[in-house]
């Protein structure tokens, strides 16, 4: 008796456990796609305001990649800033000496991190409630940007 009840735990624990990660890999897919920049509910934290971004992102069996274009404008100058990570999830991208980024998943968060000569950059991102996407990047020397985009 006791054996049995033992053998029916067991099982519905590794059920529940199959269910819950499906779960997980379910709204890591959730941030696959195109999306764009809605600037006016944006942070810039102060700073120039980016005019235009717009991210796209492929979680594919734990191969994650994040491209993102941002286009900014001040007096007298615009500038263009694109940056591509692709890599198996956790695994580590070294362009140079003193570059390296890494992806990979916080429960439902999307963590990059950035080492760069000035410091540590990280990206998070998240599916808010609404349907948006919430980009949080703390740089080195840098106020905290809370970017929302809208899928295009």
């Amino acid at each position: 008796m006791r054996l049995q009840l033992r053998k029916t735990f067991l099982s519905g624990a590794a059920v529940l456990v199959l269910f819950a990660a499906s779960a997980v890999a379910a709204n890591h897919h959730s941030l696959n796609g195109a999306w764009k920049l809605i600037s006016d509910r944006s942070d810039f934290a102060g700073g120039t305001m980016i005019q235009t971004a717009s991210i796209t992102i492929n979680d594919r069996q734990h191969n994650i990649s994040i491209s993102r274009n941002f286009t900014s404008e001040g007096e007298n100058t615009t500038a263009s800033y694109t940056f591509d990570t692709d890599a198996r999830e956790n695994s580590t991208i070294h362009q140079g000496p003193s570059f390296k980024s890494k992806a990979k998943w916080d429960g439902d968060v999307l963590k990059v991190t950035t080492t760069r000569d000035n410091g540590v950059e990280t990206e998070r991102y998240s599916l808010q409630p609404d349907g948006t996407l919430l980009l949080v990047i703390d740089r080195p020397d840098h106020r905290t940007l809370n970017l929302y985009f809208q899928r295009q």
